[in-house]
């Protein structure tokens, strides 16, 4: 009997890999050090009040992708559009120029991991040698084989939402709070630049991208697909949704009561555990703070790979030379965060926190409007392009991502120049 259940448990997981699991890879792969330590942060600095925009990034992520599998399924992966639209020399451009905000992205990850490792080793290694050998780590994992990758992943996130969810449940919110933090607002100044962090690390345009290209791979290739798609999106960002909002709740719960303002540390959030299950959540959170950063590493980094070799007009296969390049100079260059404290006044909390919001102000707006150019294009997407009424809904993709980068970018400039929040 207990064989028979076992592989039935085997046949069941095996079946759902089959089917769904892509959506956990790019949900994990937003779902890092940023989201919960922003999500942290805004909690413990406003409260519940910036819930509203966990929730919109969500949905934003999720039309944004669901645009871009629907691309990937009728048409052409985005950057191959893009190429055949305005040619070689602005494809490779756009792509320079979106790359730069994945740096950035591997740059606060690896600072993250480098940080939490050091915590957890009792400081008995500087953060900094730990940052390069997380680099070099993610760019022998980031060569394996795609299946193993979003198995791993979808089984972080899931451990992940069971954790924080558990802890947000006994921790005594508001529920009143909770509700009133749905209903959209800016309590105060520098809640703006959160609200935009929040949105560049959740609708996290690499997966905009990544989607494009990734769905042949899961053998959705024709219109009876985008049902399986959008069950698969919706599964995955309803756990990356809850789970972010359970870190925010958190922060907002525990720690802003007793008188938290701000993040002072690396390790504030797991004073928030430590409180609600004793000592041993500080290093249960650390865990799960290094698992989640190492791992959106990867496919963000994937991204400059098919980006700069569809932008070249080559076919961008993850067992070539040339992209395996192109991803493992990427991370090298990730694992050089130690320089960034070192040349700037930007602690690792900073860079966390005000890395994202660069891709929220740069990245998202130049990819929203190119995925819109693109499944509005009827030649492209033949039956499967955008109706009236998707184009609408979709807009708001657009002009939220535009309007956000232009009201936060005063606060993100300020910021840096600065030396942080």
């Amino acid at each position: 009997m207990a064989t028979e259940t076992s592989s039935g448990f085997r046949d069941t997981v095996a079946g759902f890999f089959q089917e769904y699991g892509l959506a956990f890879v790019m949900v994990a792969s937003y779902f890092g050090s940023g989201s919960i330590f922003i999500a942290s942060s805004a909690g413990v600095r406003f409260g519940y009040a910036l819930i509203w925009a966990v929730i919109g990034s969500a949905l934003l992520g999720f039309m944004a992708q669901d645009m871009s599998a629907r691309l990937g399924i009728f048409g052409e992966p985005l950057m191959v559009f893009v190429r055949r639209k305005l040619g070689q020399g602005a494809a490779v451009a756009i792509a320079a120029l979106l790359s730069i905000g994945c740096l950035a992205w591997a740059l606060e990850l690896t600072a993250a991991v480098g940080r939490g490792v050091e915590v957890l080793l009792g400081g008995a290694i500087g953060w900094q040698p730990l940052a390069v050998a997380t680099a070099v780590l993610a760019i022998v994992v980031g060569l394996l084989n795609y299946e193993g990758i979003e198995q791993v992943m979808t089984a972080m996130m899931l451990a992940l939402l069971v954790l924080y969810m558990s802890v947000a449940g006994v921790s005594n919110p508001s529920l009143g709070a909770i509700g009133q933090g749905i209903v959209p607002s800016v309590p105060a100044a520098g809640a703006l630049t959160l609200a935009v962090s929040i949105v560049g690390t959740t609708a996290l345009w690499p997966n905009f991208f990544l989607e494009s290209n990734l769905v042949e791979q899961k053998g959705w290739t024709d219109a009876s697909d985008v049902p399986t798609v959008r069950r698969d999106l919706g599964i995955g960002y309803t756990v990356g949704g809850l789970t972010t909002i359970a870190v925010l709740v958190l922060a907002a719960a525990v720690l802003r009561p007793a008188g938290f303002t701000r993040l002072a540390s690396f390790i504030t959030p797991g004073i928030a555990l430590q409180q609600v299950f004793g000592g041993w959540a500080k290093t249960a959170f650390l865990l799960g703070a290094v698992a989640a950063a190492f791992n959106s590493i990867i496919p963000i980094m994937w991204t400059p790979a098919y980006l700069f070799e569809h932008a070249r007009g080559r076919d961008a296969d993850s067992a070539d030379r040339s992209f395996k390049l192109i991803y493992a100079v990427g991370v090298g260059i990730g694992g050089l965060s130690p320089l960034i404290a070192i040349f700037t006044s930007l602690g690792v909390i900073d860079m966390i926190i005000l890395f994202p919001a660069y891709n929220g102000i740069i990245g998202l707006p130049i990819t929203a409007l190119l995925l819109f150019w693109a499944v509005n294009d009827g030649e492209v997407m033949g039956e499967g392009e955008n109706s009236r009424a998707l184009s609408a809904i979709n807009v708001v993709l657009v002009v939220l991502a535009v309007v956000l980068a232009a009201l936060s970018l005063p606060d993100f400039i300020s910021a840096v120049t600065s030396g942080g929040l």
